[in-house]
């Protein structure tokens, strides 16, 4: 299999599983998701669909039951927009990327903020 129609299809199907989620879904526990990325096998039978979650755990865990919940919907829906013979697996995980760079900003300003103070310091000294 092409590495190529394998980056196209993932491409495909995180575009068809975020309007889906975005558009179709309409479940309340599904808080703000973005799909960050979709690995699938070499043999095309199966996906890792990677979804960021903003929000707290109990909001990431919700939402994260959601869209579990909503597999078979979500399934059906990208396998009817997709042209293929066999449509992928889905499989939903966590993406803590997006939740780890946030945290590693904030920590970046809280050092930067406390560089300033130490700075301010030594010049009235």
């Amino acid at each position: 299999m092409s590495s190529r129609r394998c980056e196209r299809l993932e491409e495909s199907i995180k575009q068809e599983v975020s309007k889906i989620i975005l558009y179709e879904l309409k479940d309340p526990r599904i808080a703000f998701v973005t799909i960050t990325k979709v690995d699938i096998t070499a043999d095309l039978k199966n996906a890792k669909v990677h979804i960021s979650i903003l929000g707290d755990d109990t909001t990431r865990k919700k939402t994260l039951q959601a869209i579990e919940h909503a597999k078979g919907f979500i399934q059906a829906k990208v396998g009817a927009q997709l042209q293929i013979k066999y449509t992928p697996v889905l499989t939903f995980c966590l993406d803590e990327s997006v939740q780890k760079s946030l945290r590693i900003s904030k920590l970046i300003d809280e050092a930067v903020k406390g560089n300033d103070i130490a700075i301010k310091g030594e010049l009235k000294e």
